[in-house]
């Protein structure tokens, strides 16, 4: 796994150079100059940076803290509806807030020609993302268990009685099995929400206008909090070392407010009606809907709704229904003022 967070710590650093460069552009459209005020804007940047870095932290740590506080255990009901909640928030964002955005940039009039045409780039991109996610979460969890099949699998140990050791080594490998489905889970769900944080940090640390920034500053730190736990949640279950955990949690909390720095600093020359700016925005949104969209409803929503515990507990079916409708309908309603 040093392997994968080595590829994944790099996709991420390139990302951060090479975005605020490509989406320097001239304008196209009349920007609206009423409602800037530079002064104020930057206060409620620097709030932003503050509160949604806490909000993040601790929404990813949380569900990490069940190693101490038997309450937050992935053992315990709670965790589920917790999990379901979270994972509500994160299929809102993907069709609530990040899809339409994307649809928008990459319909603007703005754009004086499509280089698509009329076809719908915009589903299109999600969709690719989402199959793409689909094959290299099938890929790595098979390349994974593969790995692990040939170097522990065959060196069980057999004990007197032969079904006993065929036995011991088959729990043995569907253990760590899950294991790596888990470890995998957690990397690429953090890949798609890293995806798009820099977009909307970098989106609201460009702007100049208050009356924009203000009712953000809000919903991102609500949206953070809740995305984090989710994020959590799965961190928990892959049972990284510390390191790891670390290094994940850190990324998650960091993402969102370094996009704002970045915003910030290229406020003067970002224009977020430029034709380049718009279609990088667009296909980075497209593809961070696909990626969680997928993740939320098959490897976050899926597997903990078919979950024996909870297909044999109706009170916690019940439960983890109602906690994933209030977590979509709370996100969905933030799109009123986000």
């Amino acid at each position: 796994m040093i392997t994968s967070h080595r590829l994944f710590i790099t996709f991420f650093c390139i990302l951060l150079i090479l975005l605020p460069n490509v989406v320097r552009g001239e304008c196209t459209c009349d920007p609206e100059d009423d409602d800037r005020d530079k002064t104020q804007a930057l206060k409620y940047k620097l709030a932003a940076i503050a509160s949604i870095l806490v909000a993040g932290a601790i929404g990813v740590l949380l569900p990490v803290l069940g190693k101490t506080i038997k309450a937050l255990s992935p053992e315990r009901n709670i965790f589920f509806l917790i999990k379901a909640f979270a994972a509500g928030v994160i299929l809102s964002t993907g069709f609530i807030h990040v899809l339409p955005d994307a649809f928008e940039n990459l319909t603007s009039p703005c754009l004086d020609e499509h280089p698509w045409g009329d076809f719908p780039f915009t589903g299109f991109a999600a969709m690719v993302a989402a199959i793409g996610t689909l094959m290299i979460d099938a890929f790595a969890t098979s390349y994974a268990t593969s790995y692990y099949r040939k170097s522990h699998f065959g060196h069980v140990h057999v004990h007197t009685h032969a079904t006993d050791g065929h036995a011991h080594g088959f729990l043995e490998y569907s253990g760590e099995s899950e294991l790596l489905r888990h470890r995998v889970i957690s990397l690429v769900l953090e890949l798609g929400i890293l995806v798009h944080s820099v977009i909307i940090g970098i989106s609201l640390g460009a702007s100049e206008s208050p009356k924009t920034i203000k009712p953000l500053v809000a919903a991102l730190t609500f949206h953070q909090f809740f995305e984090g736990m989710g994020l959590g949640g799965c961190i928990t279950q892959a049972k990284f070392k510390s390191r790891g955990v670390a290094i994940l949690a850190l990324f998650f909390s960091l993402t969102t407010p370094v996009g704002i720095a970045i915003g910030i600093g290229i406020s003067s020359v970002y224009d977020e009606n430029s034709p380049t700016a718009l279609i990088v925005e667009g296909i980075f949104n497209a593809a961070a809907a696909g990626i969680l969209i997928y993740m939320s409803l098959v490897d976050l929503l899926a597997a903990d709704f078919m979950n024996p515990k909870m297909q044999t507990n109706k009170r916690l079916q019940f439960g983890a229904n109602v906690s994933l409708l209030l977590g979509a309908g709370c996100m969905s309603l933030l799109a009123k003022w986000a």
